[in-house]
């Protein structure tokens, strides 16, 4: 009985551009499909809930975007590209993508003939009204050209999303439509809308419920998401980013010594640390404990990660301190401040 050859295609300067485009390719009805099915754009809104444009808003994915979309992307093994190369050229793709989010360039009018630019892409993340669900491409432009989404940038582009999560939980962030969805097939009456409101176009709802306001979101009637943040709030989170970058590159590296046991650790202390911030920009009632909780927790577990590191047990012990007097002046009940207005969440 004979068997199937395997075919590996090995990655180098030709096969890395075969793969980009291909995996464009894929991208951009993956993404399509992410605006077009209700579930799945609740796997994908999360990344169009901020108001505002920067480079950070193409960090803010989803944790269900990152599986959906490595899922659909085995096709391309198929081929003969190996994961590792897939893997590989995915990140250099995300990477590209990551600089369509500024908004400090122009129209750049000639790049766009073939390439997305950060121009095209405002398009995409506006809910002007004719620029609603347009622009998908990721790398090539052309892919929108080719199946008819295209729209260029004319007017003043608004930024957000119909029914937001109005919140900066990153939890609320992150599975704010699954919810939506899910009390529409609860409220429902009809048996088969529970099911079809899921795989129905975005924004449909059973003919038993009210349709959702359409009303089109202008620069002149939008309210933006703003919240009561504790006073002290904004050095306090500062320093706290700051120190949650080697804490996370720490967790994530391949040379890290950490078991795989504190490394899931590790991760869930700094999800917590995140879903505290949210609570401090809200001044919600909770984020004291929880950020007291989290910060002895974290310091335990640094503790038990560098026992024999005299200036890693100084500076964890220093941080620590700091951050639990802090914490205990500002983040109490009743210490708000101004409405948060920062542009760089």
């Amino acid at each position: 009985m004979g068997t199937f050859p395997v075919y590996t295609i090995s990655l180098n300067v030709y096969t890395f551009f075969v793969l980009l485009i291909l995996m464009d390719f894929f991208s951009y009805w993956v993404h399509r499909w992410g605006h077009a099915i209700n579930v799945l754009w609740a796997v994908h809104s999360p990344h169009h809930s901020a108001e505002e444009m920067n480079i950070f808003v193409g960090l803010r994915a989803s944790v269900t975007q990152r599986v959906f979309t490595f899922s659909v992307l085995w096709p391309l093994t198929l081929i003969g590209f190996t994961p590792f190369d897939i893997y590989l050229v995915n990140g250099i793709h995300l990477f590209i993508a990551l600089f369509q989010h500024v908004t400090w360039t122009g129209k750049t009018e000639r790049l766009g003939i073939v390439f997305n630019t950060p121009s095209h892409h405002r398009v995409h993340h506006a809910v002007n009204k004719q620029y609603l669900d347009k622009n998908f491409s990721d790398f090539l432009i052309v892919w929108d050209k080719l199946f008819g989404t295209f729209e260029p940038e004319r007017e003043r582009v608004v930024y957000g999303m119909y029914n937001p999560p109005r919140s900066w939980n990153p939890l609320k962030i992150n599975f704010h439509y699954f919810g939506v969805i899910w009390r529409d097939a609860v409220a429902t009456r009809s048996r088969l809308d529970k099911i079809r409101v899921w795989f129905m176009p975005a924004g449909w709802r059973p003919g038993d419920l009210a349709p959702f306001d359409q009303a089109e979101i202008t620069d002149r009637n939008q309210v933006k998401y703003r919240s009561p943040m504790f006073a002290g709030a904004r050095a306090y989170l500062i320093l706290q980013a700051i120190t949650a970058i080697p804490f996370t590159v720490m967790i994530i590296s391949e040379e890290s010594a950490l078991s795989t046991a504190a490394r899931w650790l590790g991760g869930g202390l700094l999800w917590l640390q995140i879903v505290n911030w949210g609570g401090i920009l809200e001044g919600r009632k909770w984020a004291w404990i929880s950020e007291l909780v989290r910060l002895v927790l974290t310091s335990a577990y640094l503790l038990w990660i560098f026992p024999h590191n005299q200036f890693a047990v100084v500076l964890v012990v220093a941080l620590a301190a700091y951050s639990l007097v802090w914490t205990s002046i500002y983040f109490r009940p009743g210490s708000r401040s101004a409405p948060m207005q920062t542009r760089f969440l």
